[in-house]
């Protein structure tokens, strides 16, 4: 049983343990005193715990009298309080709570492949939007508890929690995860999420956010792979927009942000069935099956290839970034499978 489990229910613990120790002693002064039946010590001892006031087993003696008017007196404050305790837990659904934390935790837990969300700000409610319209596996943290009720109403995986903390970062599975993105508006708070996911899962792929110019390479060393900086992005695009509005918008809409259609893919060496791997684009055939264009191509170096030619070859560590409609893709997907 977990340590959460043991605190949340403490009260609960408590109040049984109370309840069963009075009727252990109840049970035994019975036995001893009147030198009843265990059968006949339990009901004695109940019907005196709850002051029900029914006529005693056999007639007591004057210790037995003495030692039940002990047991009513000691009884009476404790099976009030423990009845209250264990009523709590049912009619103010603290049992439905936890049941819906221990769903939740354990569905987290099972995770895998998954994306780590750290704030949910501006940025981070656009992350998860996206995700979600991707069907992507995502956990998200906040640190606001007001919030994290708000998210879990969307249907959305969350843990309350501050994600500066070790423990909290490992409830969300990090050391499962394929991606962190963390939206923190205070720039030294996701300095040291990243350098606590990266020392967890050194795999990890870690976008952050960035706020200071000089945030952008301290990031970097800590591990992250990409730095946003949201203010100069939004500079940025808003002036390509009056510059080249129509390229702009298309290229917004086939990478998924000008609706839930994505239409841009990347495929990497690892996806490809074993007879086309180290073959040229030629011989995938992408064209003639799917419909899918093939329109750019990464090396294993990093360099990034646009309209590669057909006898370009696919190596370990190069992928393919492929452009088509939705069905396109799909397709395309199920001739790698």
């Amino acid at each position: 049983m977990s340590i959460f489990k043991i605190k949340y229910f403490t009260k609960l613990y408590v109040a049984l343990l109370l309840i069963l120790a009075m009727i252990s002693i109840g049970i035994l002064g019975y036995i001893l005193i009147e030198k009843y039946t265990f059968l006949e010590a339990f009901y004695m001892t109940i019907i005196t715990i709850a002051t029900v006031g029914f006529q005693e087993v056999h007639p007591l003696s004057d210790v037995g009298k003495i030692f039940t008017a002990f047991l009513i007196i000691t009884s009476f404050g404790t099976f009030a309080y423990a009845i209250s305790a264990i009523t709590k837990y049912v009619v103010e659904g603290e049992f439905n709570y936890y049941y819906k934390f221990y769903k939740v935790n354990n569905t987290i837990s099972k995770l895998n492949n998954h994306v780590v969300i750290c704030g949910y700000g501006r940025n981070g409610k656009q992350a998860a939007t996206a995700l979600h319209m991707n069907k992507q596996n995502f956990v998200i943290i906040e640190k606001s508890e007001v919030l994290a009720e708000q998210i879990k109403e969307q249907g959305f995986l969350c843990i309350q929690g501050d994600c500066t903390q070790d423990d909290i970062l490992n409830k969300s599975g990090i050391a499962n995860a394929r991606a962190l993105i963390t939206t923190l508006p205070i720039d030294a708070d996701n300095l040291f999420v990243v350098l606590t996911a990266r020392s967890i899962n050194s795999k990890l792929t870690i976008i952050s956010r960035a706020s200071d110019d000089n945030s952008d390479k301290k990031l970097k060393i800590a591990g992250a792979n990409n730095v946003i900086m949201p203010d100069k992005i939004g500079g940025a695009h808003m002036a390509s927009l009056v510059i080249k509005p129509d390229v702009i918008e298309f290229i917004d809409h086939i990478t998924g942000q000008g609706g839930p259609n994505i239409n841009l893919e990347e495929i990497v060496f690892s996806e490809l069935p074993e007879q086309l791997r180290n073959h040229t684009i030629k011989d995938l055939e992408i064209r003639n099956k799917s419909g899918a264009n093939i329109i750019g191509y990464k090396t294993a170096d990093g360099e990034y290839v646009i309209n590669p030619s057909a006898d370009t070859k696919i190596i370990p560590g190069a992928k393919l970034f492929v452009l088509g409609t939705p069905d396109q893709v799909a397709k395309l997907r199920e001739l790698l499978k």
